[in-house]
């Protein structure tokens, strides 16, 4: 005759129960990327399900774009375990899941019931009409509002840098310039349009005359900073090897002061990305600045989001590059500041 115990009927259902944690967990770590792609689900849905309340020629296209996110999303998520740290990020993307519903929300508000008022809130779909019908001359923005940065910051960077080494080494340059850096660094660089423009031959090399006054102020001060901050223990050490002056600047005392050197470079680059707007906005013919200005008084503000999220990529973008810089010369500190 057959028994049947408690132990048996435990035995028997511990299977089934070792799966709800193992489920239980997938959908924790999962629910980002499903809720990501339902969010973009919902972002094409938005798109195609009503019609527009204006002339946009690029909301099928954009539908179409949200639901292959969608599918990409959904596809890295089911599939993380084959796909590695790709497959991971979309499976872990809360960014995602807000970036749909923000668009979502923005083209109904916008494109489809018109509760925002137009021309001042355009939906998405301009915005990308603005990157597809109007690339060139964008494209011709980018270029020189990098080419006058970069001229710019390089001269400004460079100065800062040898003024703060000459005045945190030597006493008596620091005693003739010290005044001099203390009046004119204060000022903001904006403060010296009008005599920048009326003293240099073009706005051209005016405005790289700005860039650069504001990167080389925050650049000087924490360079100069950083070599004085140099333990003279150092010093009397190499010193006492037999090392020249000139050794005792180029090998303790620069290498010594870089942590203080890229705060000041980091700095610098952001005054630097101010002025460069201020100054194609007033004398640059070319340039973001200029083609924001452009667009305002064209009242193409799709235009002008295009714009402004171009330069908040090239920002980032510059920022980042000198990070990695900062985390290749200075690998005893890589990742204590982050970005």
């Amino acid at each position: 005759m057959s028994t049947y115990s408690l132990s048996d009927g435990l035995a028997s259902g511990a299977p089934r129960l070792s799966r709800a944690p193992w489920l239980t967990s997938w959908v924790r770590d999962s629910g980002a990327g499903i809720l990501a792609s339902v969010a973009w689900i919902a972002f094409g849905l938005s798109c195609l399900w009503w019609e527009d309340v204006g002339d946009w020629s690029r909301t099928h296209s954009l539908g179409i774009a949200a639901f292959v996110i969608a599918a990409i999303a959904l596809f890295g998520t089911v599939g993380a375990d084959y796909l590695g740290s790709t497959g991971r990020a979309l499976r872990r993307a809360p960014w995602l899941v807000v970036l749909g519903v923000v668009l979502t929300l923005w083209e109904v508000a916008t494109a489809k019931f018109a509760w925002l008022p137009l021309p001042f809130f355009p939906p998405p779909q301009s915005i990308i009409e603005v990157y597809t019908d109007d690339l060139p001359k964008l494209l011709d923005s980018v270029f020189a509002s990098v080419k006058l940065q970069l001229g710019g910051y390089l001269i400004g960077a460079t100065v800062g840098f040898l003024t703060g080494v000459s005045i945190g080494w030597s006493r008596a340059v620091g005693y003739w310039v010290h005044p001099v850096l203390r009046f004119i660094g204060p000022l903001p660089a904006t403060a010296w349009l009008p005599i920048a423009f009326f003293t240099f031959p073009s706005s051209w090399s005016a405005s790289t005359f700005l860039i650069a006054l504001a990167t080389g102020f925050p650049v000087t001060v924490l360079t100069w900073s950083g070599v004085a901050s140099v333990s003279n223990a150092y010093y009397d050490v190499a010193r006492t090897l037999g090392a020249k002056p000139s050794f005792l600047v180029l090998k303790v005392a620069i290498p010594a002061a870089l942590p203080h050197v890229f705060v000041g470079l980091f700095m610098g680059l952001g005054s630097s990305f101010a002025v460069l707007v201020v100054a194609e906005m007033i004398g640059v013919k070319a340039g973001l600045g200029w083609y924001l200005q452009w667009a305002q008084g064209w009242a193409a503000y799709a235009n002008m989001y295009a714009a402004l999220i171009v330069m908040s990529l090239l920002c980032s973008g510059a920022i980042t590059l000198l990070f990695a810089i900062r985390d290749r010369l200075l690998v005893w500190q890589k990742g204590t500041v982050k970005w």
